[in-house]
């Protein structure tokens, strides 16, 4: 969001304070009231945040009343009926949809993160075998650090890059797991001769 020339006051009482107005790139101008309550000592009353932009982001528009979804500006529409998941998720993290050479590259990173390590098999045992496969899903993300820790550094580019990269591989494999062993049934491994969603479905 870029910083408006404009300003807008707001009286209560004997008290008036001046609050920048920021233009975003989509959407109505924003009233920036970050000092509101340190310089006027009061705060604003917004139930559900109706009136309030709760981020500022580069990868994400929506305005739930005019049914408007955007992810980098494609509208989402848009993006179902002419990308696949693997495009989509390289335009959020790179901010642009890849030509064929970088999706055949990222498609090809993705693949070979796939497997997850033998002992996460272990995990699934603690579970009830009643267990929403959601619930078991979670808490078996959640122990992926503990395997990975060689790109732990939020503060890095490359440790950020390979997490993400790693966590989009990962998830149809873990949940597919979870699936499985809410059914009783064995583990099926990985095929990567088969591409994202069919390889999915494979292992389910």
């Amino acid at each position: 969001m870029a910083e408006a020339k404009k300003t807008a006051t707001l009286s209560f009482g004997n008290t008036s304070i001046e609050l920048p107005m920021l233009t975003p790139t989509v959407g109505p101008e924003v009233v920036d009231i970050r000092k509101l309550y340190g310089e006027a000592d009061v705060f604003t009353y917004d139930p559900g945040f109706t009136s309030t932009a709760a981020c500022d982001s580069a990868i994400t528009y929506i305005d739930g009343d005019r049914g408007e979804l955007l992810y980098r500006g494609y509208p989402i529409e848009q993006l179902a009926a002419k990308s696949h998941f693997l495009e989509v998720c390289y335009l959020l993290l790179y901010g642009e949809l890849p030509d064929q050479a970088q999706i055949d590259d990222f498609e090809g990173r993705v693949t070979r993160h796939t497997m997850v390590h033998e002992q996460i098999h272990y995990f699934f045992r603690g579970f009830r075998r009643d267990s929403h496969p959601m619930a078991t899903m979670v808490g078996v993300v959640g122990a992926l650090s503990a395997f990975y820790h060689d790109s732990l550094d939020i503060s890095d580019p490359w440790h950020r890059e390979v997490a993400a990269i790693r966590m989009i591989a990962k998830l149809p494999t873990i949940a597919a797991m979870a699936y499985k062993y809410s059914l009783g049934q064995p583990f099926v491994y990985p095929k990567n001769s088969l591409d994202y969603a069919s390889n999915f479905l494979h292992m389910c």
